[in-house]
């Protein structure tokens, strides 16, 4: 057809001067037709050639074949929303339509206003050049001027993974006084320890007196070290093997030997040797009447410790940390005895030596939490991964980046578990007395804060996820609420029975070293008696931080998964019977009663 050839050419960018003046002739017809006014007929003497053609394609129906044909070379847009709504003018030729009614809006969408009459630039300029327009079948719709062109997906915000080998220290500031306490402990002990080697190379009394010392004071000491530290790996031995029958030896054992310390010390019939009995003889009838009041509770005690401590076997070396720990224990037990017996050559003796005995109190607390990191964090990851991890690597890891948490652990632990105990205590003798009673549950709510807050629990998700002390403190103790744990853990004796084990130790070595140093040189009986107790009590709890934390594993990993098949039914089941009221227990208060709430 003779209308097709202009298009063609335009396709091909060859167009003649003919053709260019007929083009700005027809787009001035076609201009005035958005204005609402018809292009005039051509006349008639104008009607023919290609003229002819074109307005003959012009009345064309938009539905008629041969129109659909000459449309097909392009996709014409929607006529845009700025147009007035006035009657459709005639349609024009194909090549004419491509040109003139392409939206030049359709990159750049935005809200539709109120339609407004719009002027129709120039042919030259509304023109599209053939190299822009892309091929008939790359057409897209516009879309609609209320949308915008492209919508930003919002992707939904992935929940944070939780690390197992995070290397950020946790608790730094706790971590630094540690350590500034550490250089000044070494410091004072060495200056000591010169001290004492300079009074015994100068003659005189002083001379004299550390030559006693160091012949009947230092070597009991030593072999109160000694004899705590092999104890220390019975106890934790027959733990393991025999927990059942461990369970009542020591809460009744502990009874026994103290009560047997106490009396043997009072037989010396010396004035310190009876004030250190009477306080040993009130300590074991505590402890008797402790051991009445949890019987209903050792059946579950028991459970636990043996299923907590079925994984210890498949870590061959689980216990080398313990030794490592023990063997420095002892050596800086030694060189704190010199440094007791340099003291009494420097100013203000009775000070000192209380600044040696509290700062041998954290290190040795210290050493124990870092075996129980080392121990959390291999069951931990057992219980929860299936992992079997290396205990020299969780060793490393608790002795570099949670050592801070054990810092601050190791202050506030042993504090708030003896609130625990009095806690205990009052909740057993509580009256009608309202003034007392109502301090003591103000006391109580303050040791309940402070218990989520801090509390030896908190071990497990330290050396697991590397959490600070505080906030494993938090979560550990929600878990224990989201499970309705609260009860069994606060009725737990795991913490008891090892502390009793230590009491079992120290009794021993007061035996001992009562008994030696009364026979050789009574004036230090007193004196050694306490030491020895000390020393003893401090070796032993280190190796009994493995079952600890064997048992801690179990109860917070339960409460982080209780579904999992290493797991089975004897904590829920517990928690039924308390639920049921079949298991009465007589938990640590968690809030004041109502007649003393004001």
């Amino acid at each position: 057809m003779d209308a097709a050839e202009p298009l063609v050419d335009e396709e091909n960018g060859e167009k003649t001067t003919k053709i260019q003046e007929e083009e700005e002739e027809e787009d001035r017809d076609v201009e005035k037709g958005f204005h609402g006014q018809p292009p005039p007929p051509p006349p008639p003497a104008a009607t023919g050639g290609d003229n002819f053609h074109m307005s003959r394609m012009q009345r064309l129906s938009a539905t008629n074949p041969l129109r659909l044909v000459m449309n097909a070379g392009t996709r014409v847009a929607s006529p845009s929303p700025y147009h007035s709504p006035a009657p459709a003018p005639a349609p024009a030729p194909a090549r004419h339509q491509r040109r003139s009614f392409l939206n030049p809006f359709r990159h750049r969408p935005s809200p539709a206003p109120a339609p407004v009459p719009v002027t129709v630039p120039a042919p030259e300029q509304y023109r599209p050049s053939p190299v822009s327009v892309p091929a008939p079948d790359q057409y897209q719709p516009s879309p609609a001027p209320s949308q915008t062109r492209s919508t930003p997906t919002i992707t939904p915000q992935q929940p944070s993974v939780v690390t197992l080998n995070s290397r950020s220290y946790t608790n730094k500031f706790s971590l630094f006084l540690f350590m500034v306490h550490m250089i000044a402990a070494i410091g004072l002990v060495c200056f000591l320890v010169f001290k004492g080697i300079q009074g015994l190379l100068e003659a005189g009394e002083a001379q004299r007196k550390e030559k006693r010392l160091l012949k009947y004071f230092l070597p009991q000491v030593e072999a109160a070290s000694l004899l705590s530290i092999t104890l220390a790996f019975v106890w934790q031995k027959t733990m393991r093997m025999w927990p059942i029958f461990m369970v009542h030896f020591v809460l009744w054992g502990s009874f026994v030997l103290t009560l047997s310390a106490g009396i043997l010390l009072i037989c010396f019939q010396r004035p310190a040797t009876d004030g250190v009995g009477v306080v040993f003889i009130m300590f074991a009838i505590g402890n008797g009447l402790y051991s009445c009041w949890v019987t209903p509770r050792i059946k579950f005690c028991t459970k636990v410790l043996t299923k907590s401590l079925e994984p210890v076997p498949k870590f061959g070396d689980l216990n080398r940390p313990t030794y490592l720990t023990l063997a420095a224990g002892f050596l800086w037990m030694s060189l704190w005895i010199l440094a007791v017996i340099g003291a009494i050559n420097f100013y203000f003796p009775p000070l000192i030596i209380i600044a040696l005995v509290l700062s041998m109190a954290w290190v040795t607390e210290v050493m124990r939490n870092v075996v129980n990191l080392t121990v959390s964090r291999v069951i931990a990851l057992y219980y929860l991964r299936g992992m079997q991890s290396s205990t020299q690597f969780c060793f490393q890891r608790a002795l570099s980046v949670n050592l801070g948490s054990a810092c601050l652990g190791s202050l506030f632990v042993p504090a708030i578990e003896a609130l625990r105990i009095v806690a205990r205590g009052l909740n057993l003798l509580e009256g009608e007395d309202e003034f007392m009673f109502c301090c003591a549950h103000c006391g109580l709510k303050i040791m309940d804060s402070i218990f989520k807050r801090g509390n030896g629990w908190a071990y497990v998700q330290i050396a697991t996820y590397g959490k600070s002390f505080v906030k494993a403190s938090q979560d550990t103790w929600e878990l224990f609420q989201k499970r309705e744990m609260e009860s069994i853990v606060d009725s737990d004796m795991t913490s008891a029975i090892c502390f009793l084990t230590g009491v079992c130790s120290g009794s021993i070595c007061v035996i001992v070293v009562g008994a030696w140093t009364f026979s050789v040189y009574p004036n230090f009986t007193a004196t050694l008696a306490l030491l020895s107790a000390y020393v003893g009590y401090l070796l032993t709890r280190i190796a009994m931080a493995l079952p600890h934390a064997c048992v801690s594993s179990y109860y917070v990993c339960y409460a982080e998964n209780p579904d999992n098949r290493l797991f089975d039914k004897t904590i829920q089941e517990r928690i039924n019977s308390i639920k049921t009221d079949r298991d009465c227990i007589v938990p640590t208060p968690r809030s004041v009663p109502s007649r003393f709430a004001r």
